[in-house]
């Protein structure tokens, strides 16, 4: 992984990006990315997350800063002289070509000799399982199918780096899942660096070796998935990153890492977050499957008393919704098994979890 300072492979530099000259859609963007790592841009519609891609690819212009691979700027260099893949949401096939021509393209461009371009062809053809497909049009193939073309087109003449614009954001549930996998697939096998944007949390969390979570333009966190939905750096990653619970309460004290705080449902502990402070305001974030119902074999140091609303069964697990006296709701998941328990609508509870799976941040 890089790290500043460090030789790596691609390189943002305070970039900076305005289409007016007055506002700012990315502000000071710094990232160092080692070669072979798959990096993941997540975040809202509007975040800036595209607009970088759109810079590292050549489609727009960096208004300030830098952008460097393997320590060559390439502000000024033009977007077919990057030797950089790309892979879009709608696929970008060309429909007049064979799936043979689409991927011998790039290669022919290039001035690949023929033979070479035969049997690199069918080696990438190969590679994503498409064999049989060559002599196919775009349009007599599915959807998954068709994305597993523009993947091949993107690698076949071994670019530096592979950009991937929404990839998936056409295809239904079932063939997202089954690309994610293929996509991870490819990566591991042949170790291109790959910088991906989505907003799906879930597919950024399976894939990446590292995500940016961007909200207005800045990076929020830059971290691996584990860390990100663990120890998320401030309320927004946390809300955005999967599903959380927020308890509102006034801290107490702090005392070295651990804040005391007083909630509608009774005095918790839970790790101080940046910004926290003794006497103001805050905000607890805990994940649904890191709660607890009263009584429980789990370890716990918290609890705090809730009044049960309803249940829904999803399946695997059952999810239970509480209030606090607040009326803040909660929302804890428990594994679909014989000991999920029973409450009528109403009826008093308590919640348990431990302090390290909780974080507090400034209101």
């Amino acid at each position: 992984m890089a790290t500043p300072g460090a030789d790596a492979f691609l390189e943002f530099d305070n970039v900076k990006k305005s289409y007016d000259q007055k506002s700012l859609v990315v502000k000071g963007f710094d990232m160092d990315v080692a070669e072979g790592e798959f990096i993941t841009l997540l975040g809202p519609s509007g975040s800036g997350k595209t607009t970088v891609l759109m810079m590292l690819a050549g489609f727009e212009s960096v208004t300030s800063g830098d952008i460097r691979i393997k320590g060559k700027s390439i502000n000024k260099t033009a977007p077919y002289k990057r030797n950089i893949g790309m892979v879009f949401q709608n696929y970008a096939l060309f429909p007049h070509m064979t799936v043979a021509e689409n991927l011998a393209y790039p290669l022919s461009v290039r001035g690949m000799p023929k033979a070479d371009r035969t049997a690199r062809v069918t080696e990438y053809l190969d590679l994503v399982e498409l064999g049989a497909f060559g002599a196919r049009y775009p349009g007599q193939l599915s959807g998954g199918q068709k994305q597993r073309v523009a993947l091949a087109r993107a690698m076949i003449f071994d670019p530096s780096l592979i950009l991937m614009d929404e990839p998936l954001g056409a295809l239904d549930k079932k063939l997202r899942e089954q690309m994610q996998y293929e996509i991870t697939r490819l990566h591991e096998q042949l170790g291109f660096t790959i910088v991906y944007v989505t907003h799906d949390q879930a597919e950024a969390l399976s894939m990446s070796s590292r995500i940016a979570v961007f909200n207005d333009g800045v990076v929020q966190q830059l971290a691996p998935p584990a860390q990100l939905y663990e120890k998320p750096a401030n309320a927004f990653v946390a809300e955005f990153i999967g599903e959380n619970n927020f308890i509102s309460g006034t801290v107490d004290t702090i005392d070295g890492a651990i804040a005391r705080i007083t909630t509608p449902g009774g005095q918790i502990t839970a790790e101080a977050g940046d910004g926290v402070v003794q006497g103001s305001a805050a905000k607890v974030s805990i994940r649904p499957e890191k709660l607890f119902i009263h009584p429980t074999a789990h370890a716990s140091d918290n609890d705090i008393a809730v009044t049960y609303v309803t249940r829904i069964y999803v399946g695997d697990f059952i999810r239970y919704y509480f209030r606090l006296a607040d009326q803040t709701e909660i929302v804890v998941k428990v594994l679909n098994d014989l000991s999920a328990p029973t409450f009528t609508q109403g009826q008093n509870a308590k919640l348990n979890w431990l302090t390290t799976d909780c974080i507090a941040f400034p209101a």
